[in-house]
C-alpha cells in the first residue's frame, strides 16, 4: 500500500513540479481527444461509403505504411533540430489536413480519404520520434519511468474517452463534426506545446547536407545491428504491430459494423470496443511497472505475460456470442497491447543514448507502421473470405503463442545490452 501511495505521489508530483513535461502532457491530452475522434468517424464513413472489409483494411494500411516511408528522414530530423518545434509543425500540418475530410461525400470520393489519412500519418511519422525522443531531455532520470508510464496511461485513457466521445457524436450528430473538432484539437496543442519551456541539448552538427544526412540514419541502423538486445526490444512493437494492433484494429471496425451495429456504421459501438481496449491498456502499464519497478528482466516478463492477455481477449472475441463478451475480450487485448508498447519503450529508455534516441525511436516506430500495414490488409483480405471474423480472431489466437515463446528464449538465453552512455553510443 505505501509503495502505491509512493508511485500516486510520484506521478502528481511529476505535473506539478515538472513545467516542461506538464505541457507536453496537456499537448498530448487535447491532441489525442480528437485523434481518436478521427479515426472513428474516418473508419465509420468508409464502412457507411463501401460496406467492404478490404477498403476498411486500406484504411488502416495507409495509417501504417505513411509513416513507415517517412522513418528515414524522421529519425534524422529528430537527432538533427529542435524537437519541440517538430511537435509543433506537425500539429499545425495536421490540423489543416484533417478538413479535408469534411469534403467526401460518396463512395466515388473514398480516394480522398486514403491520401489526406496518408499526409497525416505521414507527420505522425515525424510527430512520434520527436515525441519520445524529447521525454528524457526535459526529466530527470528518475523521472523517466513515471513519465513514460503516466504518458501512455494517458494516451490509453484519451483512447477511451475519445474513443467513446468521439463514437457518441458520430452516432448522434454524424461523422463530419468529429474532424472540425479534431482540427481544433490540433490547433490547441500546438498553442499549448509554443509555450513550453524547452532548450535542446542536441549538438548543432556543422554538415547539414542531406548525405549527411543519409549518414546520419545508416549510423543509427548500425548502432542497433551492434546492439541486438537494443534491437530485440525495438521488434516488440513490430510484433504488436503485425499480431495483435494491425490485426485487431480491421476486426473491430467489421464488428462493430456487421454484428452488433450502434449508430451510424456502428460507430458507437466501434466506440465502446476502443473504450475497453483503452481502460486496458491504461491500467496495464502502470500495474506491470509497479511490479517491475524499472527492474531489467522483470520488465522483459511482464511483455511476454502482455502476449498471452491479447490471445486470450482474441479468444473470447472470436465466440461473438453477444457485444459484453466481445467488451471482455477487447479489455484483455488492451492489457496485452499496453504491456508490450509501455514496458518496451521504458526498457529502450533506459538503455539508448541520447544522441541515437531519434532515429533507435523512429526505427522502432517503422518496423511497427510496416508490420501493422501488412497486418491490417491481410486481414481485411482475409475477413472477406470464408473464416469471417470470427475464424480470424481465433486464427490469430493461435498464431501469437508464436512470438511469445521466441520472446521468453530470448529472456532466458539472450546477452543484454549495457546502458549506454551518451558519449560512447559510436562503434569504437
Amino acid at each position: 500500500m505505501k509503495q502505491r501511495n509512493r508511485d500516486k505521489s510520484g506521478y502528481l508530483q511529476l505535473i506539478r513540479g515538472n513545467r516542461s513535461f506538464r505541457y507536453l502532457w496537456a499537448g498530448q491530452v487535447i491532441s489525442l481527444t480528437g485523434d481518436w475522434f478521427n479515426l472513428i468517424a474516418s473508419a465509420a464513413l468508409i464502412a457507411t461509403l463501401t460496406q467492404s472489409g478490404t477498403a476498411i483494411g486500406g484504411l488502416f494500411v495507409v495509417r501504417m505504411l505513411a509513416p513507415f516511408l517517412v522513418s528515414p528522414i524522421a529519425g534524422v530530423v529528430a537527432d538533427r533540430y529542435n524537437r519541440r518545434a517538430i511537435l509543433i509543425i506537425t500539429d499545425v500540418l495536421r490540423c489543416f489536413v484533417v478538413l479535408g475530410f469534411v469534403l467526401v461525400r460518396e463512395p466515388q470520393q473514398v480516394w480522398l480519404i486514403y491520401a489526406l489519412t496518408a499526409v497525416q500519418a505521414a507527420s505522425q511519422g515525424f510527430y512520434f520520434p520527436a515525441w519520445n525522443a524529447l521525454l528524457p531531455d526535459i526529466t530527470k532520470p528518475g523521472e523517466v519511468g513515471i513519465a513514460n508510464a503516466l504518458s501512455s496511461a494517458t494516451w490509453s485513457v484519451m483512447l477511451a474517452f475519445g474513443s467513446a466521445l468521439g463514437g457518441l457524436v458520430a452516432g448522434v450528430v454524424g461523422v463530419y463534426p468529429a474532424f472540425v473538432l479534431d482540427a481544433i484539437t490540433f490547433l490547441l496543442s500546438a498553442l499549448i506545446l509554443f509555450r513550453m519551456p524547452y532548450r535542446s541539448t542536441l549538438k548543432r552538427d556543422s554538415d547539414q547536407s542531406m548525405m549527411a544526412g543519409i549518414r546520419q540514419y545508416i549510423d543509427g541502423l548500425s548502432y542497433l545491428r551492434r546492439h541486438i538486445d537494443t534491437f530485440s526490444i525495438a521488434i516488440q512493437k513490430a510484433v504488436l504491430g503485425f499480431f495483435i494492433i494491425g490485426f485487431f484494429q480491421v476486426a473491430q471496425v467489421t464488428i462493430a459494423e456487421q454484428h452488433f451495429p450502434i449508430g451510424e456504421g456502428g460507430s458507437i459501438s466501434m466506440g465502446l470496443i476502443y473504450v475497453m481496449a483503452g481502460i486496458g491498456s491504461g491500467l496495464s502499464p502502470i500495474l506491470g511497472r509497479n511490479w517491475a519497478r524499472d527492474r531489467d528482466r522483470r520488465l522483459r516478463l511482464m511483455i511476454a505475460f502482455g502476449y498471452v492477455c491479447a490471445s486470450v481477449g482474441f479468444l473470447i472475441c472470436s465466440t461473438l456470442i453477444s457485444l459484453p463478451v466481445v467488451l471482455i475480450g477487447a479489455l484483455l487485448r488492451g492489457v496485452g497491447g499496453g504491456l508490450v508498447w509501455v514496458l518496451g519503450t521504458q526498457l529502450l529508455l533506459q538503455i539508448v543514448p541520447n544522441e541515437v534516441r531519434g532515429r533507435v525511436f523512429s526505427t522502432e516506430f517503422a518496423l511497427y507502421t510496416l508490420f501493422a500495414a501488412v497486418s491490417s490488409g491481410s486481414t481485411g483480405r482475409l475477413i472477406d473470405t470464408s473464416l469471417g471474423v470470427s475464424g480470424v480472431l481465433a486464427l490469430g489466437s493461435l498464431i501469437l503463442l508464436v512470438p511469445t515463446a521466441l520472446w521468453l528464449l530470448w529472456i532466458f538465453f539472450g546477452k543484454r545490452d549495457l546502458v549506454a552512455t551518451s558519449a560512447a553510443w559510436h562503434k569504437p
